[in-house]
């Protein structure tokens, strides 16, 4: 899961496959000219491959500890804090032309 996540991030922004990105299709005309997509690209793709690179970790964590139920404990947290800060951040001015 960690390295799908980060293949889709690095595609999205790379390849640039917009229409990945939840509501970007949706959107009209005019409100698409009003968001800077390449920052918002940026930024979804730096939110994956941290998602990707914390569950990665979390794997191996949990192979090597004597205590695997702590990745039950870190992995919403991680997923859903990440997740709202992608929202928050890409709503903020700083991602609108």
């Amino acid at each position: 899961m960690g390295v799908f996540l980060i293949i889709v991030g690095v595609v999205v922004k790379h390849f640039k496959l917009y229409f990945l990105i939840a509501g970007y299709n949706t959107m009209s005309e005019a409100y698409k000219e009003k968001v800077n997509i390449e920052k918002v690209a940026t930024l979804l793709r730096s939110v994956m491959v941290f998602m990707g690179l914390a569950l990665i970790l979390l794997a191996l964590a949990s192979s090597y500890n004597d205590k695997p139920e702590i990745t039950d404990y870190l992995f919403f947290p991680i997923v859903i804090g990440s997740v709202i800060y992608l929202i928050v951040k890409s709503n903020s001015k700083a991602y609108k032309k």
